[in-house]
């Protein structure tokens, strides 16, 4: 019994050294699985978790090929011994007997053994013709199996071509169908509509010569009447001044269109001075009150400005100010001779009236693509230039922010909306030139609706492109009349 169990303890250690010998390369792995069983299996496997490839690591040295003559010369020829032949014995014929006509069958009275000595040798010859035959037999059955496979190849592509044929042949019947219709219609067109049309046109031409000649009699006659010294419906005040403020301080107590001439190197150019509101002072730098101007211009025309500073209503003198943007270099250039204030006033469709004012007001040159600077705000309409749209949050209250940003117009893409990108430009799809973030919280140069409330589907592309102050009447609501007016700042006594 006890020698039975030491033979059971020794094979299972023979057995446990195999299993080891064969498993121990993993021993490793096996032990990293069995204590993170319970982990989450990385999809990588036992790979490297860093990013980057293996490398092959290839032996530094290879051996060349061994090239040469060699020491040796080739070996002499072997002479082919062969071992003496031993003679066949020929059967002598039995004394007394007869010969056969053929040698090779013996005697002519043969008995069993020798008959069968006589077939096995001829069967060697069968076997051996036989042999030979076969290889033949074999090729010459190949060489047919593949010519009855090219037969049917030949015989395929054939049906193949007729069937292509017949579909083509269908195919030109029916582009010679189609062709043949297609010219009687162009037939019965050249024939019947052309000339009918050409009638048309030719009426239409006539119209046309006639208006030319209306319109050279109206030409004819309005030179005549600019022959004579036009006289102006709007005359000019004696007054005149650097800015409005200046004026105001030189007598011009008038709101109504002035000469300004801030540097006295440019030449004087018209504004409207509203010398009423707040003590007066104030020159209009932009106004809107009927849609009768597009401000959806390029940066040359805001550059320079656009649009009727002001109109007669009857009165003799031009106290009306009409639709314009005075230009982005005026702005610039009258904001930088001191500190300057800004007063943005505005009027919805009930007639109620708001504004929103900064104490600090700086456009910078063209250089930086007029820069805007405000600060201190005051007023009833709402702070959108400092603080963005009051009904957004994060994100997207800040980028409704327009202080410090740059001049846009849909020509010179200087928002904050993807620079660069011209499918996402603020003032193409906002209507107008602006100092637009990603995109805006107030849009005085937007498109104008009458009316007041507008929807997504009247919106060219589907954005709140109106005359916009989002924190008075929010996004969908363009207002009636919106004025934006500067003056030097001065502490008041």
């Amino acid at each position: 019994m006890k020698l039975f169990l030491l033979l059971v303890l020794l094979g299972c250690g023979v057995r446990a050294q195999d299993t080891l010998d064969y498993d121990d390369y993993d021993a490793d792995a096996k032990k990293a699985a069995s204590t993170n069983a319970s982990a989450t299996v990385d999809a990588r496997g036992h790979r490297p978790l860093v990013k980057g490839r293996e490398l092959y690591m290839t032996n530094r040295y290879n051996p060349p090929t061994i090239t040469g003559t060699g020491r040796y010369r080739g070996r002499p020829g072997s002479t082919t011994v062969t071992a003496p032949q031993e003679q066949e014995k020929v059967e002598q014929p039995e004394s007394g007997g007869c010969t056969h006509a053929m040698e090779e069958m013996g005697v002519l009275c043969p008995n069993g053994c020798e008959l069968k000595t006589m077939l096995l040798k001829q069967e060697r010859n069968v076997k051996t013709s036989i042999n030979e035959l076969r290889p033949q037999v074999e090729d010459l059955s190949r060489a047919s199996n593949n010519v009855l496979k090219y037969v049917s190849s030949m015989n395929n592509n054939l049906r193949e071509r007729q069937r292509v044929m017949n579909e083509n042949n269908n195919v030109v019947g029916q582009y010679t169908d189609r062709v043949e219709e297609q010219h009687a219609y162009i037939k019965d067109t050249v024939d019947t509509l052309l000339p009918s049309n050409i009638r048309v046109m030719q009426g239409v031409l006539e119209k046309i010569r006639q208006k030319i000649q209306r319109l050279e009699k109206a030409i004819q006659t309005q030179t005549k009447s600019c022959q004579e010294p036009c006289t102006t419906k709007c005359p000019i005040p004696v007054v005149s001044g650097k800015e409005c403020e200046d004026i105001y301080r030189r007598g011009g107590l008038d709101s109504q269109m002035y000469l300004v001439r801030p540097d006295p190197l440019s030449p004087a150019y018209r504004v409207f001075c509203d010398q009423e509101t707040q003590n007066g002072g104030w020159l209009v730098i932009q106004n809107r009150l009927d849609g009768s101007v597009d401000f959806g211009r390029r940066w040359d025309e805001y550059r320079r400005g656009f649009g009727n500073v002001a109109f007669d209503v009857g009165k003799g003198h031009c106290e009306t100010p009409g639709e314009y943007w005075i230009g982005n270099d005026k702005i610039s250039q009258i904001s930088k001779l001191g500190p300057t204030e800004l007063l943005v006033e505005m009027e919805d469709w009930s007639g109620a009236k708001v504004h929103a004012k900064y104490q600090q007001f700086t456009v910078q040159s063209d250089t930086t693509n007029y820069v805007l600077a405000v600060d201190v705000y005051s007023g009833t309409a709402g702070n959108c230039f400092l603080e963005g749209s009051t009904e957004l949050f994060g994100i997207n209250r800040t980028m409704t922010i327009h202080n410090g940003m740059m001049f846009s117009t849909y020509d010179r893409d200087n928002d904050n909306w993807n620079p660069g990108d011209p499918t996402k430009q603020c003032s193409r799809e906002d209507g107008g030139g602006w100092w637009y973030n990603r995109c805006h919280s107030a849009n005085p140069n937007g498109r104008y609706y009458i009316g007041g409330p507008y929807t997504k589907q009247m919106a060219r592309h589907g954005t709140d492109d109106g005359v916009v102050w989002m924190n008075w009447k929010g996004s969908w609501y363009s207002l009636k009349a919106i004025s934006m007016k500067i003056r030097p700042y001065f502490p008041p006594q």
